[in-house]
């Protein structure tokens, strides 16, 4: 059984706000951190939609939704966030400079038992083990969006990661209910994001360069028989992890078509605050996404023929 049972999240954004509740739900105590009380907020709210989800896919029961939110709590405070932790996992924005100023300003502030886990999608743990001031008790848990469901972790460590933090990460996930997929060596964007970064970023070529909507690049992955598509993914990663994360890599590999689609998240999406699933609006609205409609992979009319016609050859008009 995981002794790692004081958990401290340090940021509440999508993935953040997701392992707080999923933590607390599988009994942990939970402290929510983040730099500003906004952000902070819109976790809570998040958080209320959880609740309903859990209630309804998973069973959860009044009680265990009360007994849930009492094991967590929030705050600015940095330091009274992580003085009870057994475990603290980083899920700040995916930005290098972001990162390593949260260690550097996190590691005298921590009990010397304290396992660091940085939730990070594509970078390596090597790149800032030794700015946590403890690079034994440094590794990677990389959890996946709609963690209730996805339910994987995925465990990277560095030359100087010791057996007994790995041995400890590795027993605080199965303890929440994950599968932990171990990688044997350091990659960037790990299994899940070594194939999953490509495809979103293929998909949004598409789109940046006017080839296909949103909607249409979506019914080409559903009519295999998934339940999500990768515009779709978009949303539910939220706009500004997926502009970092395009932003970041577009530059360190100097690919300008990535840019390029970073750019168009940014001003389509980020600027204007549509942030995706949590904000209720991305590429679709929420709760009701266009791609759960019944006849959304439907075969169209006959009558509807000349319309699809005239939109061979057109590219889409006007910002999406």
């Amino acid at each position: 059984m995981s002794t790692l049972n004081q958990l401290t999240v340090l940021g509440s954004g999508v993935l953040g706000g997701q392992i707080a509740w999923h933590s607390a739900f599988k009994g942990k105590t939970v402290v929510v951190y983040d730099i500003a009380e906004e952000p902070l907020e819109r976790s809570k709210l998040a958080i209320d939609s959880y609740a309903e989800i859990y209630r309804a896919d998973l069973g959860a029961t009044v009680a265990d939704i009360d007994a849930t939110h009492q094991r967590l709590t929030y705050t600015t405070d940095l330091a009274s966030a992580v003085a009870e932790a057994d475990l603290v996992i980083e899920a700040v924005p995916e930005a290098p400079s972001i990162k390593l100023a949260l260690y550097t300003s996190l590691a005298p502030l921590l009990p010397e038992r304290t396992i660091i886990a940085t939730n990070t999608s594509t970078l390596l743990p090597s790149d800032f083990a030794a700015d946590t001031g403890r690079p034994e008790k440094f590794l990677t848990l990389h959890f996946a969006n709609q963690i209730w469901k996805m339910n994987l972790t995925e465990i990277m460590v560095h030359d100087g990661t010791s057996r007994d933090t790995i041995a400890q990460a590795v027993e605080f996930a199965i303890g929440i209910g994950m599968v932990p997929i171990p990688l044997r060596k350091e990659q960037n964007g790990y299994v899940l994001n070594s194939w999953l970064v490509p495809l979103l970023n293929a998909a949004q070529t598409l789109v940046t360069n006017g080839i296909a909507t949103p909607e249409d690049i979506d019914r080409t992955y559903l009519l295999g028989g998934a339940k999500l598509g990768p515009m779709g993914w978009y949303d539910v990663i939220g706009m500004t992890t997926a502009h970092n994360v395009l932003a970041y890599w577009g530059e360190k590999n100097g690919d300008a078509q990535m840019l390029a689609n970073a750019k168009y998240i940014k001003e389509r999406f980020v600027d204007k605050g549509d942030l995706g699933l949590l904000s209720g609006k991305g590429y679709y609205e929420y709760p009701s996404p266009a791609y759960q409609s019944p006849d959304f992979l439907s075969v169209p009319d006959i009558e509807a023929a000349p319309q699809i016609a005239a939109l061979v050859g057109a590219a889409p008009t006007g910002p999406r």
